[in-house]
């Protein structure tokens, strides 16, 4: 995510460190270069010019101290700047309870996805929730609904039959008290485009949903078509957040920044992926880092804690020491690993690593050495020794692979067990990882 962004603003940053103190000239051209790449980025003009403008005023207005680095210097002004357009008193969710949220947007935007996904975030808050199926439009949205909340085990309301949205509103409030929910979460019909119709829709549910959080969730990958779509919403119902959904695509990364800025609305939530978990509440301070290059360990160790099995991990740690690390161990850390959701998505969390491309083991990869290691018995996971060629012929017609990838795979698989081991029995975990990343012995 962001990585254009992030890329463009690296090199303008090593550039700035190689100055020896910093003037109105070197500071204007960074600044220049520094407004070409949000606007590269699809930042809205006015806000990318307004900030800019903000960077060099406190460039040139800052008395560089004696331990810092003018380069350094000049990042610090950027982070804090950019943190600060992020930054909203209002960003929080309602604490009250009972919770009456509406979510609306266009058809598209991954709104019904991102219904289930807020649901169970907040069933992780240990909140009683439910979904209301106010879809009446599209079709199959009330059966999209039911199965992502069958997925996640949180009750949907639905009225099929009824085609009048404002009684399901009505009638989804009575059932929410009932049922003495904590929260409970409206999804509204969409269009392919904004029209008077969908608002005017939207007013009506809005009237009879009285909720007091709205929440508009907009494509982020589209950029400043996702601005001018949030300004409509905007301008006739009172939203109270945003939610930019397929976050992990937008490369560019300035949807977040010209959203934010233009309609003065703060983003709440960011959708990371297709998987009903990911998703993660929007903090400025470590999205900034990540665009910058600075990576977000906080972020990372949030998502190992939440998806990795710790029992597992100290089970692992014991095998290793015991040496015996074996196939069935590497599968389940590589599923392990899956789960925290895109590697490149992971890459950009750790400093200086946003710009990495490519590594041995990318998602397409992933999927090949999982069908090679599908394909081994149960005896050839554990003693990976006993592959004669024949076995491997097998493995490699089995999975729709080569023999070579699978060599490849079986030497790499014993490099990374020793560096492994190394690692357990207290090795230098950087030099091991730069090992592994560069295909050393």
């Amino acid at each position: 995510m962001t990585s254009q962004l992030t890329e463009k603003l690296n090199a303008i940053f090593k550039k700035m460190r190689g100055y020896g103190k910093l003037t109105e000239s070197n500071v204007a051209d960074a600044v220049r270069e520094v407004r070409l790449a949000l606007l590269a980025a699809d930042v809205n003009y006015q806000v990318a010019k307004d900030f800019c403008e903000e960077v060099k005023k406190k460039c040139l207005g800052k008395e560089v101290i004696d331990s810092i680095r003018p380069g350094d210097l000049f990042v610090k002004i950027v982070h804090e700047e950019l943190i600060a357009r992020f930054t909203s008193e209002a960003g929080e969710i309602n604490p009250n309870r009972p919770l009456r949220l509406l979510l609306c947007g266009l058809n598209g935007a991954g709104k019904t996805t991102t219904a289930a996904k807020l649901a169970l975030w907040f069933k992780h808050q240990h909140q009683h929730v439910m979904l209301v199926a106010g879809d009446l439009a599209r079709p199959a949205a009330i059966a999209q609904l039911q199965t992502l909340g069958k997925q996640i085990d949180v009750p949907v309301l639905t009225w099929p039959d009824e085609k009048d949205v404002r009684k399901v509103a009505q009638a989804a409030r009575q059932e929410a008290e009932l049922r003495r929910a904590d929260v409970v979460i409206f999804d509204t019909a969409g269009r392919l485009d904004v029209d008077d119709a969908l608002l005017t829709e939207l007013e009506t549910v809005t009237k009879a949903w009285e909720p007091q959080e709205s929440l508009l969730v907009a494509d982020a990958a589209t950029g400043q078509t996702a601005v001018k779509v949030a300004q409509a919403f905007s301008a006739r119902v009172p939203l109270t957040g945003l939610v930019l959904s397929k976050f992990d695509a937008d490369v560019r990364g300035g949807a977040a920044l010209s959203l934010q800025s233009v309609t003065q609305c703060p983003i709440k939530f960011l959708g990371t992926g297709e998987a009903v978990n990911a998703f993660e509440v929007f903090a400025p301070q470590r999205l900034v880092s990540r665009m910058l290059g600075m990576g977000d360990i906080i972020g990372l160790v949030e998502k190992a804690q939440a998806d990795f099995d710790l029992e597992s991990a100290a089970k692992l740690e014991e095998k290793l020491k015991k040496n015996s690390f074996d196939f069935n161990d590497f599968l389940a850390q590589m599923r392990q690993i899956k789960k925290l959701g895109p590697l490149e998505n992971l890459l950009g969390m750790l400093p200086g690593m946003a710009n990495v491309k490519t590594l041995p083991g990318d998602e397409k990869s992933l999927g090949r050495v999982e069908a090679m290691i599908l394909s081994m018995t149960l005896e050839e996971r554990k003693r990976p020794e006993v592959l004669n060629a024949r076995r491997r012929l097998r493995i490699a017609n089995g999975s729709g692979t080569s023999v070579s990838e699978l060599n490849t795979l079986l030497r790499r698989f014993e490099e990374m067990k020793k560096m492994m081991q190394r690692l357990a029995r207290g090795g230098n975990p950087e030099k091991l990882l730069k090992q592994m990343l560069g295909g050393r012995r």
